[in-house]
């Protein structure tokens, strides 16, 4: 995260020194969070199979090497091809670093407090990233700045090597990794995360979103045939149906596209809207870093509390209100604003935590790495549909340039009603998603029925992109998906 953050503040000097288009910058972010989003389930699931501990290590190698090759990087081509690189890595390692953290303790409490430090943790470095790497320009070159996994996962190979136990044969399932599904499941997941960019970019009018959008539905339809039809699947659609696992991916999803929505239209109605400088566009995303930060010691007594249950509709029905205000508010002031991202940012905190113990309670032990991946890819897929909802509704009602200086009286209102409309699209989309997984999972989360180990995470990767986004000048055309990152929501991007 702390990487992904730093990125975002080099750009500019990445695109001076490799002479690199928008659309080549565009790429060095997005070629990442395609790759990894892509990548998830299938490396959940051989993680499942072969040893979550190994394919972490392998992991942790791939980033170190591939942020060292930063250092020979010469053009933007060579630096798009090693962020894919590292998107692979973090495919690799993300699922798994939930399953591995809760292999340490057997308690559930020790379990929460552990998973809720390394996601405030990582949301701490993707809040410091920007002033970070605004430093180290100042008497360095950029590619200092993405060296700087190379010790990180240095340090991270001999903790797991340490600390954690070799995966044990009763923890693991030897059924043949399934390749057609994973081949389908990557291709419909790949094309759902670059759809809503071409969206952005290339507007309703072009034929290139539409076939996009088309494949990846086509894509997802082959894949649940397969998956159906196969005896060793890649992903059991009956373990997928179970109440919890459905309703926390729901509560995910609705996660992720509430918090990337918001963050895509909050950042650019302070720069292009307001006219606010970049810096202090990110000063006004402050109320939802605070909160996401400071809410880590508080998520786990509150479960405790008031269970399972009430504490995921809690934190959904906060994350839909922070929404609607939003909509309803957002033209009588920043106050209203700075209320709404606080609102989206104590529900995502709570919601986020239930939705992945939900999920990993409702799977059997030795699935725990396919549903950990499960968890981030709908986050990811809902980051991706949120951008894209925004994006389209403002590009078919503004009128001209968005990313000029002078907006006249007319494409100020024509700004104001996209984002009306855009707010009560994304708030009725997320409440849609939160009412179901409330009924899915209503009187079964706090009976504890799956027999998995429980395992909390924060959706980072929806707000690593609100964060992000708060620290750069973000127009129609800069915007990529999964950035998170969030990005899940603490993971990186």
């Amino acid at each position: 995260m702390l990487d992904n953050s730093i990125l975002n503040v080099a750009l500019p000097t990445i695109g001076r020194e490799l002479h690199a288009s928008t659309v080549a910058l565009q790429w060095v972010t997005g070629a990442y969070g395609v790759v990894f989003g892509g990548l998830m389930l299938v490396f959940g699931a051989v993680a499942d199979r072969f040893g979550r501990r190994k394919i972490m290590l392998v992991g942790l190698v791939l980033l170190g090497v591939a942020s060292l090759a930063t250092a020979f990087v010469t053009t933007a081509e060579q630096l798009i091809a090693v962020r894919a690189v590292m998107g692979v890595a973090a495919a690799m390692t993300t699922p798994g670093s939930i399953a591995l953290a809760f292999r340490l303790f057997d308690e559930d409490g020790l379990r929460v407090r552990a998973t809720t430090l390394i996601s405030t943790v990582g949301l701490i470095g993707l809040a410091i990233g920007p002033t970070a790497g605004g430093l180290v320009l100042a008497i360095a070159p950029w590619q200092v700045l993405l060296l700087v996994n190379v010790p990180i996962a240095a340090l991270a190979i001999v903790g797991v090597r340490v600390g954690i136990a070799a995966d044990t044969a009763a923890d693991l399932h030897r059924d043949p990794v399934e390749v057609l599904g994973a081949v389908l499941g990557t291709a419909t997941i790949v094309l759902a995360l670059v759809a809503p960019t071409l969206f952005v970019n290339e507007g309703t009018g072009s034929w290139a979103p539409w076939t996009a959008t088309a494949a990846a539905v086509a894509g997802a339809i082959l894949f649940v045939l397969r998956e159906r039809a196969a005896r060793h699947p890649l992903l059991d659609l009956g373990l997928v149906a179970r109440p919890l696992v459905s309703g926390g991916l729901a509560y995910k999803a609705a996660a992720g596209v509430a918090t990337a929505g918001l963050g895509y239209l909050v950042t650019l109605q302070l720069q292009l809207d307001w006219g606010w400088q970049p810096a202090l566009a990110a000063v006004g995303m402050l109320p939802q870093v605070v909160v996401l930060i400071a809410a880590g010691p508080f998520v786990g007594p509150f479960v405790e509390r008031v269970g399972f249950d009430r504490a995921a509709w809690a934190g959904a029905v906060a994350i839909v209100l922070g929404l609607a205000l939003y909509t309803l508010l957002n033209g009588f002031g920043y106050v209203w604003v700075a209320i709404a991202l606080a609102l989206v940012a104590a529900g995502l905190r709570v919601s986020g935590v239930v939705a992945a113990v939900n999920v990993l309670r409702g799977l059997p032990k030795e699935r725990t790495s396919i549903g950990a991946a499960l968890t981030d890819t709908a986050t990811e897929v809902g980051s991706g549909a949120g951008i894209a909802v925004s994006g389209t509704i403002l590009a078919a009602l503004f009128t001209g340039t968005i990313a000029s200086s002078n907006w006249s009286a007319h494409q100020t209102a024509e700004f104001g009603q996209a984002v009306t409309i855009s707010g009560v699209v994304l708030t009725v989309a997320a409440a849609a998603l939160v009412g179901w997984a409330i009924r899915r999972t209503r009187n079964v989360a706090d009976r504890g029925t799956g027999t998995g180990a429980q395992a909390v995470a924060v959706d980072d990767e929806a707000a690593a992109f609100t964060i992000q986004a708060g620290s750069k000048p973000v127009t129609t055309s800069s915007v990529v998906p999964g950035r998170t990152g969030a990005g899940s929501p603490g993971r990186p991007e």
